[in-house]
């Protein structure tokens, strides 16, 4: 009889987190079950159960977890286009398909129809975190710290909700696919003008 590998928590916890990202992006918010996670890993409910406490504790931690990752690599492309060496929309991208293609809109919606809100905290603080790290940035190169916010709150809204009815509503207005994702490009890209002009 084959024995399973002996996981540490922290890599317990990770496959768990994985899985559940897997389960989201295949099937939606409503797949993510402590039961269907820990067949997806073979592991028990219980091990589950020891690290999440609840479906709703697993259900805050990938939120957690994608906004965690979504984070890292969108303020990686931010200091890119700032060097250079990669452009707005890069950054644009990366936010609508953290929403999209990752699930997090998917995710974040049915945290707020489940009752469950406070999942959403490690999403927020997250994204806030990303804000005062780039704000001070902003500071050095001559900008405006709170435009930073004021322009993360925009593009997290407009792909928050590019991802829940934005297909639908731009086929209804007659506008290309990408028409918010567009916008959002046309925002940043006025920013860095902004902040490049001379004095």
């Amino acid at each position: 009889m084959a024995t399973r590998k002996r996981l540490s928590p922290e890599e317990s916890r990770l496959a768990a987190l994985e899985a559940a990202r897997a389960l989201l992006i295949e099937a939606g918010p409503q797949a993510v079950t402590l039961k269907a996670v820990a067949a997806r890993i073979a592991r028990t409910h219980a091990n589950l159960l020891h690290h999440f406490g609840s479906a709703a504790g697993l259900q805050k931690a990938l939120a957690g977890h994608l906004a965690g990752t979504v984070c890292d690599t969108i303020i990686d492309a931010v200091r890119a286009s700032r060097a250079g060496l990669g452009s707005p929309r890069e950054v644009v991208d990366l936010a609508f398909d953290a929403f999209d293609k990752e699930g997090a809109g998917a995710l974040a919606s049915w945290m707020i129809l489940t009752g469950n809100e406070d999942a959403l905290t490690p999403i927020v603080e997250t994204i806030h975190n990303l804000v005062d790290e780039i704000a001070p940035e902003e500071a050095e190169h001559g900008g405006d710290p709170m435009q930073v916010h004021e322009e993360t709150l925009a593009l997290v809204l407009m792909a928050m909700g590019d991802a829940l009815i934005g297909s639908a509503l731009s086929r209804s207005l007659g506008l290309p696919e990408t028409a918010a994702r567009d916008r959002a490009e046309r925002m940043l890209v006025n920013s860095i003008g902004a902040l490049n002009l001379p004095e």
